[in-house]
């Protein structure tokens, strides 16, 4: 009995003597194979261990394990609220770390999701792109997308236009400006500017895989504003790309209809329909072309689908 209190005795002398990183070491190795409890119980020995360690080479092990704990409460334990206590205390005691900045980002990911706080999210985000990461495109981004989700279009489309002209080299800028022309869509009296935004995904980015879904917009756009063959001609540019090019069609027949049915060319065939009279022998001629047409089918091949 002496012997096994003897050797618990010396398990916690050599406990205590160990160095901060080599209980960080223990803490990771515990996460490894899945023993969190165990993991906390190092990171806190690491952090009592430099508790009163104000060196550059302190406060980083600080920063490590503050982190380290907070990641083994979210990522393991899914204890969000323990997680967002520590990761609020990583940036208190050292705001200006490394792990600090992936602490606003997972922070801004907590909000969101669990507690939907939308503008408690895009303030760490802001925090997180105001250190200048590699990543702060991808960053405003998110923000951007976070304002659109908030019914927020306005600001939406202000944080979208900061990025195209913060980063113009960035994979992000198409997605900002598809973004862009779907917020200005949302809002009265904008849909010009929805239109650049589109108009300008199509023509800068031509085989980004958003450039037929903006020349669809594009069209949708146009069409609502009245300009009828200007909507079929973004439509018709966008029918080669589109993933749903039925949609596509759908939409050129449907306008082309209605182009029909509005012209005094057709109001007049529709008047001598209703007198039970045929259609002129030259109505084909006339006709606006059909969705098939507009993709380059022949007038037969249109006939055959409408069943002409």
């Amino acid at each position: 009995m002496r012997g096994l209190l003897l050797l618990a005795a010396l398990s916690v002398v050599a406990g205590c003597s160990r160095s901060a990183e080599e209980h960080l070491v223990l803490a990771r190795d515990a996460v490894y194979v899945h023993r969190p409890q165990t993991a906390l119980r190092e990171y806190r020995v690491a952090l009592d261990a430099v508790d009163k360690d104000s060196s550059p080479a302190g406060q980083a092990l600080r920063a490590e394990a503050l982190r380290g704990a907070a990641d083994t409460y979210y990522l393991e334990l899914r204890d969000v609220a323990k997680a967002v206590g520590v990761y609020r205390e990583l940036l208190a005691q050292a705001p200006e770390s490394p792990q600090a900045l992936e602490a606003h980002v997972l922070l801004a990911d907590i909000l969101h999701h669990n507690y939907h706080d939308l503008r408690g999210a895009i303030a760490e985000l802001t925090a997180a792109v105001a250190r200048k990461p590699a990543r702060a495109p991808d960053l405003s981004y998110d923000i951007c997308k976070l304002y659109f989700e908030l019914g927020d279009y306005q600001q939406c489309t202000i944080e979208s236009e900061k990025l195209v002209q913060s980063y113009p080299a960035s994979p992000r800028v198409p997605d900002a400006l598809f973004l862009a022309g779907q917020a200005y869509a949302m809002q009265d009296g904008m849909r010009e500017q929805a239109e650049r935004a589109f108009q300008a995904v199509a023509e800068r980015f031509p085989t980004s895989e958003l450039a037929p879904h903006a020349l669809f917009e594009l069209g949708k756009q146009r069409a609502e504003g009245g300009d009828a063959s200007g909507a079929i001609k973004a439509w018709v540019a966008a029918l080669p790309h589109h993933p749903d090019p039925k949609l596509v069609q759908a939409a050129i027949a449907h306008t082309r209809e209605r182009i029909a049915q509005t012209t005094p060319a057709g109001l007049g065939q529709a008047a001598a329909f209703a007198k039970g009279e045929g259609p002129p022998h030259k109505a084909r001629e006339n006709q606006a072309k059909t969705s098939v047409e507009a993709a380059g089918g022949t007038a037969a091949e249109a006939a055959k689908e409408h069943g002409d």
